[in-house]
């Protein structure tokens, strides 16, 4: 299946990989919708396969990191048919392996596009860590000659003023 296809595009997947304690991670809302099921649904197959989802597969966000995340997507409020419970987070290993409790067709292909999201988030994510290397490095560079250019200029700028004006001697002159 190409990866441009409509079904899943890896960009659309991208952008509902979200960063919760310092890990990438996707909400079981997005991974049920991604795999044509309903959250419900997919929370159940969670919780009867438990033992295939570690704390460093999945974990629950408490209610002040859903608040923050509630801004960055739109939930109906909890007392108007929102959620009733907190969501929780899937990690790019927890959410392959959701895909294999599901064992649909849909589920296979959507996992496929998963982990291309998740490697091209690694992927930009070192290419930023690169530059910001190499900027590190040239600040250092720069840094150092900086301190050389002045003594340089120092230098011309004191051969560029006059010579002092001789003293005049003390003592006595002949003649």
């Amino acid at each position: 299946m190409a990866e441009n296809q409509a079904v899943g595009p890896v960009e659309d997947i991208a952008r509902r990989i979200h960063t919760v304690r310092g890990q990438r991670v996707m909400l079981d809302s997005d991974l049920a919708s991604l795999y044509g099921v309903t959250t419900k649904q997919f929370n159940q197959q969670v919780r009867r396969n438990s033992a295939r989802f570690p704390s460093d597969f999945v974990f629950r966000l408490t209610k002040e990191e859903a608040g923050n995340l509630k801004s960055q997507f739109v939930t109906s409020s909890l007392g108007w048919g929102g959620r009733r419970k907190p969501h929780n987070a899937f990690t790019e290993h927890g959410a392959v392996m959701a895909a294999t409790i599901l064992n649909s067709p849909r589920a296979v292909q959507m996992s496929i596009f998963v982990v291309r999201a998740f490697l091209r988030l690694r992927e930009w994510v070192v290419g930023q860590a690169a530059l910001a290397a190499r900027l590190a490095d040239l600040e250092r560079r720069v840094g150092a000659h900086d301190h050389d250019l002045k003594a340089i200029i120092q230098t011309i700028r004191s051969m560029l003023e006059p010579p002092a004006p001789p003293r005049k001697q003390i003592g006595f002159r002949e003649g």
